[in-house]
């Protein structure tokens, strides 16, 4: 599959998501399921490279080629809310 034709835009904003969209070249476009959102997995296996947190969540029908994304804003920064490290009880390491 020609990942390379695959083309992603610049990212855009709200004030809760980041998005993106990416369009398929029609050869790719072909084989992908029309009629349900994929699941990261799955769309990493037709060639899609996008760094972490990205969702597919929409299907725009009049261009099935073109998928949606999006993540929560901030993605990634310390303005995420904390995650407990290994071996740590409530803050408290076991």
């Amino acid at each position: 599959m020609p990942a390379n034709q695959i083309q992603y835009s610049e990212r855009y904003y709200d004030d809760v998501y980041e998005y993106r969209h990416v369009v398929l070249p029609s050869d790719i476009a072909k084989i992908m399921p029309k009629n349900r959102l994929l699941a990261e997995v799955e769309w990493r296996s037709y060639g899609i490279q996008q760094s972490r947190g990205w969702v597919h969540y929409a299907i725009h029908k009049p261009e099935p080629h073109i998928m949606l994304y999006r993540r929560p804003k901030n993605y990634g920064t310390d303005q995420q809310a904390p995650v407990p490290m290994q071996g740590m009880n409530n803050g408290i390491a076991a």
